[in-house]
């Protein structure tokens, strides 16, 4: 356990108030008592009050208020107070290890090892030595849990950054099956669509081919029915030729009889039956 050295004790408050007598009025007197008084019934918020409340600024009341403070807890303004309470009235190996405690409280132990180190200077205390060990122990300890936060904290980046990167190249990885995938799923639909086409060109070339072998047949029907036509064609012109034949060689003859000066007449009777009358495919001689 630290050892705490204040100065409350009967001694110095008989020298403390031969002090105040000579130095203060009835009035700080009073203030003193009841501040005195407050810190022997472990009011220490009430006592630090009192001291405040002082007029005289010396190194004794920055002293006590300082051990008021640190009694109550209130550690950041008794460190401020034992700085302000060197000087004469106050010992400086006790005010060094107070301060040192202070600090010790707050986890400062580099500062409480200097505040004692310095203590030990004016004189050799027990307790001051063993607060000193007691510090450099628990900054030991303080360093080497700052030691192994620092290594916990560069590990666990390490991880991290680990784990990040493993992550990423699982991204990664998983990106690259992905895109794989869509390729592969670009390249079969790619082949749907040539088979597609494919099979659309085949189609249009069959039914191109179905055509052609339609207009074939048309082709051949229309030249069979043509052939046909004209095979019964060919019985009629051979009759018009005789026909023809027969009729410039009695043309021929006609102007044969014309040349020698006879020309024949053709005569018709009316009222005669149409049965009478003569066919024009009939020769008038």
């Amino acid at each position: 356990m630290m050892h705490f050295k204040p100065t409350l004790g009967m001694s110095f408050m008989v020298l403390l108030f031969s002090f105040i007598l000579l130095h203060a009025g009835i009035t700080d007197f009073k203030t003193i008592k009841a501040a005195h008084q407050a810190y022997e019934s472990e009011d220490y918020n009430k006592s630090s009050k009192f001291y405040k409340e002082l007029q005289n600024e010396d190194a004794e009341k920055y002293y006590n208020l300082a051990n008021a403070y640190y009694k109550a807890g209130r550690l950041e303004q008794a460190e401020k107070a034992y700085k302000k309470a060197k000087g004469e009235g106050v010992e400086e190996l006790q005010r060094l290890h107070n301060l040192g405690n202070t600090y010790f409280k707050q986890n400062k132990f580099d500062y409480a090892i200097k505040a004692y180190e310095e203590a030990l200077k004016y004189g050799q205390d027990e307790d001051t030595r063993f607060n000193l060990e007691l510090a450099k122990q628990q900054n030991k300890k303080k360093q080497q849990k700052k030691k192994e936060k620092k290594n916990k904290d560069k590990n666990d980046k390490k991880k991290s950054n680990n784990k990040n990167d493993k992550n990423k190249k699982d991204n990664n990885k998983n990106d690259k099956k992905k895109q794989d995938k869509k390729e592969k799923n670009k390249k079969n639909e790619n082949k749907k669509n040539e088979k597609k086409k494919d099979d659309n060109k085949k189609d249009e070339n069959k039914k191109d081919g179905n055509k052609k072998e339609n207009e074939k047949k048309q082709n051949k029907q229309s030249k069979d029915k043509s052939d046909s036509k004209k095979g019964n064609n060919q019985p009629q012109k051979a009759k018009m030729d005789r026909k023809k034949e027969m009729t410039e060689k009695e043309l021929r003859k006609l102007m044969k009889k014309m040349g020698s000066g006879k020309m024949p007449t053709l005569m018709y009777q009316a009222g005669k039956d149409k049965k009478d009358k003569r066919n024009q495919d009939v020769n008038p001689w």
